[in-house]
């Protein structure tokens, strides 16, 4: 056997009386410093990263790392654990060379640099003109070579770059040994485990994160690659974390691995409905072929909805809609500015009766401004039901004043407001856009022009602006649909200012008020089937009252990946769902089973660090 001490001489054969041992490689450690171990970590680096010049450190196992190639051939092992090189090792001139960028991520050694210079440790390497300089002495020629476009440098001055160890047996298999680096001092180190390091498809894969400072500042971001609550595939999985402190500064990628075999514990959608979290989506390909559960509509206390969404990208100031009332009403408004400058939505409120008049506003939920149509509706949902009782107008006979108006808004920003009123008598509700040099007065009122609908939108007075419904589930899985306008009717209504009989498809605006029986042991999820949908529900599941945002993060886009809303602990659910601006309609809700699946394939872990 023959030891490599770069730099060292040509190849030799064994010293006489020294057998060589076939498939071992006796290692010369510089120092024997060992680092926690890894439970059930494999070394894996980002080789294509490395290749296009950002170059991941390793997630070292052991003080030192060892890196074992052979000449030619791009696998390799590091500390034992296979890899791969996407440049093979050459010989060239008499010396064995190593593509650089590839090692040193291997190795987890740090190469910093700039356009043409890149330094590795003692090493210092001129990319332009392949020299290099080792401790500032000039290294002979040949010691750095590119070969198709890969930049290659002499394992041996590599080793000595290191203060590392290289040794053979036969002069094509190496051993490069380099204790590994020591990286920042100030960084974050991040961390983490799983709770096994084997597990059956569709098994839920425990992380429990530990991440530290070393001078304990706040860790206030993660960046995960390849994690998954569970992994349905068989395969080797690699999971990485990155973590940034409070200063801004990044670890370090840490990095373990996985592997999947056997007999799978869930499929897809029998996970989601175990483990998954409200507002989470999951795949169901089967939703379309489940039956329509028929509810039924019971009368409930309701009333009238204002609906102005025509214009609804006025191009000047003027009356959008208007309309009188006396008692309680939904008002429903979403427009753009189209005017080309800021400008304003205000709803304004007259009182017609000869006597003061009480307007109450009982909840409220607005979006504005913005430019992105998908959070117009949802964010307004989320503030409807989660808004009390808000302000009271005293109108004297005659009086005007707004019982809304909008932040500025942009030119093309929009604006969404709904609102629940109650008044003590009649007045006249006059939804306008004003550019923000006009006040809403009076005096300005009576000379804006009202707008001509745009064709395309709808506006009007709707009776009904609550849809009771009751549901006994029977055979599951089984859908409710809502907005479609066959199985769930539309709205009909008036447009005042022109005296049109108009019709409100999706019902956007009115507000479902849906009683489930049977649902103790269900979970109920949404599936779009129009498209985009993005917005919010209200569910009461006995003495819990909780909204839900749609999806949590997000779009819903597919009828084949509902989003999930809740599973029931009681036998009556109720829902309030109101169709969210900005999205399409119709959606279903689906009710499935969910019971029998808390102990299926024998196995469920309620462990959530």
């Amino acid at each position: 056997m023959r030891f490599l001490r770069s730099p060292s001489c040509p190849s030799a054969p064994p010293a006489p009386g020294r057998p060589r041992r076939p498939g071992r490689t006796r290692l010369l450690t510089l120092l024997a410093l060992l680092a926690p171990p890894t439970q059930g970590g494999v070394l894996t680096v980002a080789l294509a990263a490395a290749a296009s010049g950002t170059v991941l450190a390793a997630q070292p196992t052991l003080g030192s790392v060892q890196l074992t190639f052979t000449v030619d051939q791009t696998a390799t092992f590091v500390n034992g654990e296979p890899a791969a090189l996407l440049a093979a090792p050459r010989v060239v001139g008499g010396r064995t060379l190593l593509p650089l960028r590839e090692t040193a991520a291997l190795l987890g050694q740090p190469l910093l640099g700039t356009a043409g210079q890149v330094q590795l440790a003692r090493l210092s390497v001129d990319t332009r003109q392949n020299s290099a300089a080792l401790n500032g002495q000039t290294q002979p020629a040949g010691t750095v070579t590119t070969l198709g476009g890969v930049l290659y440098v002499s394992a041996r001055t590599l080793a000595d770059a290191l203060n590392a160890n290289l040794s053979s047996d036969d002069g094509r298999t190496f051993t490069l040994t380099a204790l590994r680096d020591g990286g920042n001092p100030l960084i974050p180190q991040a961390r983490f485990s799983t709770d096994k390091t084997v597990y059956a498809p569709g098994e839920r894969v425990v992380y429990t994160e530990y991440p530290f400072d070393p001078d304990g500042a706040d860790i206030t971001a993660r960046r995960w690659t390849g994690r998954q609550d569970a992994y349905f595939q068989p395969g080797t999985y690699t999971i990485s974390l990155t973590v940034t402190n409070a200063r801004g500064l990044q670890s370090q990628p840490f990095t373990r691995s996985i592997r999947v075999e056997g007999t799978p514990v869930d499929t897809p959608l029998t996970y989601a409905l175990k483990y998954g979290q409200p507002g989470d989506s999951f795949p169901d390909p089967q939703i379309l072929s489940y039956p329509s559960a028929t509810p039924t509509t019971t009368e409930s206390p309701s009333y009238p909805l204002l609906f102005s969404d025509s214009p609804e990208v006025p191009a000047q100031s003027g009356v959008l809609y208007q309309d009188s009332l006396a008692g309680r009403a939904r008002l429903l408004a979403y427009h753009l500015n189209g005017l080309g400058r800021p400008a304003r939505l205000y709803v304004m409120a007259r009182n017609l009766e000869s006597r003061p008049v009480e307007v109450r506003s009982e909840r409220l939920g607005e979006t504005a401004p913005t430019r992105i149509e998908g959070i117009l509706g949802q964010v307004t949902l989320l503030e409807y039901f989660a808004s009390g009782g808000g302000t009271v107008l005293n109108l004297l006979p005659g009086q005007t004043a707004a019982v809304y108006a909008s932040p500025t808004l942009g030119a093309g920003s929009g604006v969404n407001v709904m609102q629940d009123l109650i008044t003590s008598g009649r007045v006249e509700l006059t939804f306008l856009m004003l550019e923000d040099a006009l006040p809403p007065t009076a005096q300005v009122m009576q000379q804006l022009p009202y707008l001509r609908p745009d064709g395309k939108h709808v506006r009007g007075t709707f009776p009904g602006a609550v849809r009771s419904l009751r549901v006994n589930l029977g055979a599951l899985p089984a859908r409710i649909v809502i907005g479609d306008g066959r199985v769930d009717p539309a709205l009909t209504g008036t447009d005042v200012l022109t005296g049109q009989g108009v019709r409100l498809s999706g019902n956007y605006g009115v507000l479902y008020d849906l009683e489930v029986n049977g649902a103790a042991g269900t979970a109920v999820a949404l599936s779009p089937r129009g498209g985009l949908y993005r917005g919010a529900m209200n569910i009461q599941d006995g003495p819990i009252t909780q909204t839900i945002k749609l999806p949590r993060t997000g779009n819903a886009l597919k009828p084949d990946e509902p989003v999930l809303l809740w599973r029931p602990q009681s036998d009556r659910l109720n829902i309030d769902f109101v169709p969210s601006s900005g999205s399409n309609l119709p959606v279903s809700l689906v009710f499935y089973r969910a019971r029998t699946l808390s102990g299926f394939g024998g196995l469920i872990k309620t462990y959530r660090p």
